[in-house]
């Protein structure tokens, strides 16, 4: 391609990094980013800590923008939390460097096209530019690009209660008592939840730290209670690899609630899938099965930390290519897919794997990772290296791996329904050369299997 402007949908720590790469690809990025500033998302989460430290969160094109600042690199085996991802590094990135003249703050985008071409139009389309719409305090406005790099992540989708994928009976009716994601238990949000028994659905990292930080609410004030509504039967599922993730940090949070657990200081709900939530005088009921006679919890407060999923709204005339379960690019989901494996460890991959059916269009950073889990920042970084690279031509640098991923220490095989766990992940991420999501299943098609050796 002889792209020249390059559109990238989202400020976060991965759109930054893709505009950092274009720039040293000679390419002029413009940054939309919806929030008011860069990393809008990581600052409706800047009180958690990160799993991952500082030498994991930190893009080398950045970094090497950020040095002729004289700005100086945080120690690499800390653990920042997002707010110390934003002071040191981000906010930084977005006001002292370059970026800042390509980054367009308060620019929501609403719909992509091709100029000329609605998506059932197909001769010529590939050579047509990419028309970007996007609302902000003027109003409408439009952007033309040749290609277009899509980060704008998943942190505004929440997924609802429902088991089902829909939200639960009455769910939006009770908005007020409800909140989605990571609230800040120990902080802002603190008052809300004194006191009051409150009730957290989920079983992924989210989930975990939010008991977790109820539970220390607990022992400051005893009044609080704190109920684990959990969908499978088994909640050790949730606990992760302990010792054997490389993430020290997520290790110890599965293996400290774990403890929780077992000292009954946390209410353990299981096989609880939500269908119906009412308000009943100034509590919520929230029930699991039928209306009538189902089980159900009453509470003063549900936090829903079920995961997200990706707003494809605005992409609704461009031709994607996405797995039908999870929503993901349809060469990556293979190697993320949660119903055939749980590894947090997935092999580094890049434009290849993220290419769509609209030439020029890429999707990336969590957003490329649909509804799958264990999105890793530095595997977003690599993903648009790879993607700079071979808009710009250079095809040997976008298929090169330059990156290498901690393991997560397990691998529940099979699915994360299974519940069939062994050490390692799945004989670890497979060569960057063979189309396989780990060792196991790279050996079995070698044999001339078919599907994911993990299952």
């Amino acid at each position: 391609m002889t792209s020249k402007t390059v559109a990238v949908i989202g400020g976060g720590p991965v759109g930054l990094a893709a505009a950092a790469y274009l720039m040293e690809r000679g390419f002029t990025p413009i940054v939309l980013e919806a929030g008011e500033r860069a990393g809008h998302a990581v600052r409706q989460w800047r009180h958690v800590q990160l799993f991952s430290p500082w030498k994991y969160n930190i893009d080398g094109a950045a970094a090497r923008l950020l040095a002729s600042t004289g700005w100086n690199s945080p120690d690499p085996e800390i653990y920042p939390t997002g707010g110390e991802l934003l002071d040191h590094y981000l906010d930084p990135l977005a006001t002292r460097t370059p970026l800042k003249d390509v980054i367009r703050m308060s620019s929501r985008v609403t719909a992509i096209s091709r100029v000329g071409f609605d998506k059932a139009k197909t001769r010529g389309r590939e050579n047509a530019p990419f028309e970007i719409r996007f609302q902000n305090g003027k109003g409408s406005e439009v952007l033309r690009a040749d290609a277009v790099i899509d980060v704008s992540g998943t942190w505004s989708s929440p997924n609802p209660a429902g088991a089902n994928g829909l939200p639960a009976i009455g769910e939006r009716d009770c908005a007020n008592r409800i909140a989605y994601g990571i609230p800040d238990v120990s902080g802002n949000d603190r008052e809300r939840y004194k006191g009051k028994t409150v009730a957290v659905l989920g079983a992924g990292h989210s989930a975990i730290g939010t008991l977790t930080d109820l539970t220390r609410l607990r022992g400051q004030d005893p009044a609080t209670k704190v109920i684990w509504l959990l969908r499978g039967t088994d909640p050790s599922k949730a606990f992760g690899g302990g010792a054997n993730d490389k993430l020290v940090a997520r290790g110890e949070l599965g293996a400290a609630f774990a403890d929780l657990v077992a000292n009954g200081k946390i209410k353990v709900e299981s096989a609880f899938s939500v269908t119906h939530v009412s308000a009943v005088g100034e509590k919520l009921r929230i029930g699991a099965g039928s209306a009538c006679c189902g089980r159900h919890v009453i509470v003063d407060e549900l936090i829903v930390a079920t995961g997200f999923r990706p707003d494809l709204s605005f992409l609704s005339e461009m031709r994607l290519r996405l797995d039908s379960a999870i929503e993901a690019p349809v060469d990556l989901a293979p190697l993320i897919d949660p119903n055939e494996h749980s590894c947090g460890t997935v092999r580094p991959h890049g434009a290849r794997e993220l290419r769509q059916d609209e030439p020029g269009l890429y999707l990336a950073g969590m957003k490329s990772y649909g509804r799958a889990p264990t999105f890793l920042m530095i595997t977003g970084y690599e993903q648009v290296r790879s993607i700079a690279a071979e808009i710009a031509g250079d095809h040997e640098a976008a298929a090169r791996v330059e990156l290498e991923l901690p393991e997560t220490g397990v691998c529940t095989r099979g699915g994360v329904e299974s519940g069939a766990a062994s050490s390692g992940c799945c004989g670890g991420p497979a060569p960057a050369d063979v189309n396989a999501c780990c060792v196991e299943d790279a050996n079995a098609k070698a044999t001339g299997k078919s599907g994911c050796g993990c299952s």
